[in-house]
């Protein structure tokens, strides 16, 4: 028994927030604790708290639906099954349990501390983990105590023909937690492999569109050990191997998907079966999370094969769809190699496909990604009014769905279009689960405007949600060095750099740090170390650039400097090169420098002393 967090001053425990809670993953599959605290809450809950967190609460309970009404809503929630085509990431977990843990902070907050009472942890599904490791993160001990036990109880065997009762009898019951956790564990141990391959189709299934790429990782491996593909029903077999394929994926399980896919090649001779193997294998080859694995030249050969398949494919209604998806995944290939001119051939010729052979209005995700992604490359040709236009379409499509938001808010920064790109980012923050990139993003346009503590509030709030953010570690590592934290900076810095060894802008905030420190040459390693992976970065090369002046090298400040400048013109590096410059006695090009640091930043009193006072 371990206790998560300690109440304040050790005093008794607090009440229990419900019974204590059994998290075997067997008995309701993924969010076995999550589906129990809502399930618990939810009816009694204010509803307005309720209807704040409906997205989140619905997608761990799924037999609460008929307590917990809808309030937001993906396009995806509307469609058929087979027209949500989207795969979520890892992390939406992770939006889920930050959502779950914020309704059970405000439900708190309302109602007093209470003790959470878990078991049998070490059999959760890793949903329930990490959901556990958020409520102890973001509940303070005052309003919740987390109590965890592991301990294995010994199971008493039951025939296959008991688990085969307890499965009808569940069934029966028709909840769908027990669809994904009991029914196919009883299934599984019963007399008839086809009714546990089915049950298993549907778990996978399910939490596949649910994100539990775990559990699907589990149950679709458990499924395929049992399905013979020569006497299961060949869509069936397809469905639990392409699915657990893709989980695997998402897992960085890459040889293990791959070895799958190969096992379909040889079981199948389906062209749509071997098309979407080749293709979703070409996938593997070039989104590899080790990038020593990536192999380009075979992720070519393999979608060139899907294509030459699916441009055969007889239905033209499903040659529109699975050609303009191998087109689409083609050009990811062909942007990697470098060529986004050819990308975006292939992806406008996947949007005519379905222009031209889709029923009007079918399949409006896979056209809302293809135009999100001409939108992309829109952007890296250098054409960023066509790349809006095209967000505002996809946005108009699909307006529940957060992620686009973020992609126009960044483009609309770029633009300097500040005030509609933190909308974009508000409206992210508000359309779904919380996630820790518009606050990032918002983060930045309030520092570039002079509003450093708001931009550290943003920061600290998505290093709440995921401390394990490197990018936003890095961004407050160097917002700390600027305010003079430094202490918290080097923590910052140590967390990344634990977390992603190279990041060269995580070694540029340490040199910063060390810099402030007074220890020198240890700065000089980190910005050397920083510019070795990342030679363009302009913060390490200005601050390479100071540590030099500092210590006593205005030739070398003023090359560094210099480096700095070459994306574009800076009033604050002008003027410090025009300081490195004066101190090595080139006044006239010191001059040069203030004149255009003051021309680009008018109301700078030490810029125009510096120049006018030599």
């Amino acid at each position: 028994m371990s206790l998560g967090s300690f109440p304040p001053e050790n005093r008794p425990l607090a009440p229990l927030l419900l019974s204590p809670v059994d998290a075997d993953r067997r008995l309701r599959g993924p969010y076995t604790v999550a589906s129990a605290i809502v399930s618990a809450l939810a009816p009694v809950a204010q509803p307005e708290l309720v209807a704040r967190y409906d997205i989140e609460l619905r997608a761990v309970a799924p037999d609460m639906h008929g307590l917990i009404p809808v309030r937001r809503q993906s396009i995806a929630g509307l469609l058929p099954k087979a027209e949500r085509i989207l795969v979520h990431a890892p992390r939406r977990t992770l939006r889920l349990s930050n959502g779950i843990a914020e309704f059970v902070r405000e439900y708190l907050s309302e109602t007093g501390a209470r003790t959470l009472v878990v078991e049998n942890l070490h059999e959760a599904d890793p949903t329930d983990r990490e959901l556990l490791a958020v409520l102890r993160r973001r509940i303070g001990p005052e309003l919740l105590t987390v109590v965890t036990g592991e301990h294995a109880v010994p199971e008493e065997p039951l025939s296959p023909e008991t688990h085969d009762a307890l499965a009808d009898e569940l069934e029966r019951e028709g909840t769908v937690g027990a669809r994904l956790g009991a029914i196919p564990y009883h299934r599984e141990h019963g007399t008839d492999p086809r009714k546990a391959v089915e049950a298993f189709r549907f778990a996978v299934e399910w939490c596949l569109e649910a994100g539990c790429h775990d559990a699907v990782a589990e149950l679709g491996t458990r499924a395929l050990a049992l399905a013979d593909p020569r006497d299961t029903e060949p869509e069936t077999w397809w469905r639990l191997l392409h699915s657990t394929a893709t989980a695997l994926g998402a897992l960085h399980r890459e040889s293990e998907a791959e070895a799958l896919f190969d096992r379909a090649r040889r079981e199948s001779v389906s062209p749509a079966t071997h098309a979407a193997a080749a293709y979703t294998t070409a996938m593997l080859k070039v989104r590899n999370h080790d990038p020593a694995l990536r192999d380009l030249d075979a992720a070519l050969a393999w979608v060139n094969q899907a294509i030459a398949i699916s441009t055969l494919l007889p239905d033209p209604r499903e040659r529109a769809f699975k050609l303009g998806f191998d087109l689409n995944g083609r050009a990811l290939v062909e942007v990697r190699l470098g060529r986004p001119g050819k990308a975006l051939e292939l992806v406008q010729e996947a949007i005519d496909l379905a222009e031209r052979d889709l029923p009007p209005g079918a399949h409006p995700i896979h056209r809302m990604v293809l135009l999100a992604n001409k939108a992309q490359l829109a952007v890296m040709l250098g054409r960023p009014d066509e790349a809006l236009e095209n967000l505002d379409t996809v946005i108009a499509i699909d307006p529940g769905y957060p992620d686009y938001y973020i992609d126009r808010g960044n483009l609309l920064h770029r633009l300097g279009r500040l005030e509609p790109a933190v909308a974009d980012y508000e409206t992210a923050m508000r359309v779904g689960p919380p996630f820790p990139e518009p606050y990032y993003n918002r983060a930045e346009i309030r520092f570039s405007t002079g509003d450093h503590q708001g931009a550290l509030a943003d920061l600290d709030h998505a290093l709440a949600l995921d401390p394990e953010f490197v990018d936003g570690l890095a961004n407050r590592a160097g917002l700390l060095v600027a305010l003079g934290e430094y202490g918290r900076a080097r923590a910052d810095t140590e967390a990344g750099l634990a977390l992603d060894p190279l990041n060269p802008y995580l070694l540029c905030a340490l040199g910063q740090v060390e810099m402030a420190e007074g220890r020198p040459e240890r700065a000089g390693a980190a910005f050397d170390r920083a510019l070795e992976i990342s030679p363009s970065l302009a913060a390490a090369w200005a601050s390479r650039g100071m540590l030099a002046f500092e210590t006593g090298d205005p030739e070398g400040a003023v090359a560094d400097l210099t480096r700095a400048l070459e994306p574009g013109a800076d009033p604050v590096l002008l003027f410090n090169r025009a300081m490195a410059l004066r101190a090595a006695g080139r006044e006239e090009e010191a001059v040069a420098d203030l004149t255009r640091a003051l021309d680009l930043s008018p109301d700078d009193d030490e810029i125009r002393g510096a120049l006018h006072h030599p």
